[in-house]
């Protein structure tokens, strides 16, 4: 849902947004990379994550509708996140 709502986010994101390890974060990103529900570019190192644009309609009608209904599931996330420091630009180098 954090990747939903900002469009985009690197693993260096992620962390701070859910306040976890760089190992744990790296293998849930995986999974879904590897079930196709999301996608990834690279820019120099870095690795930024979005939900894949070729899931069926179905399947981001879900995401959607989730999003919509648990927003407050992620506030305390997206609140971490507003409060990183040196965020990723995204024509530049990450974290």
């Amino acid at each position: 849902m954090l990747i939903q709502q900002e469009g985009e986010l690197c693993v260096c994101e992620l962390m701070e947004a859910l306040q976890e390890s760089q190992p744990k974060i790296s293998r849930h990103l995986a999974q879904l990379r590897k079930f196709n529900l999301l996608s990834d570019r690279r820019q120099g190192q870095w690795v930024f994550y979005s939900i894949n644009p070729s899931l069926p309609g179905w399947a981001v009608d879900i995401l959607n509708i989730t999003s919509q209904s648990h927003s407050a599931f992620i506030k305390e996330s997206l609140d971490n996140l507003s409060l990183m420091r040196s965020r990723p630009d995204r024509e530049q180098a990450c974290c």
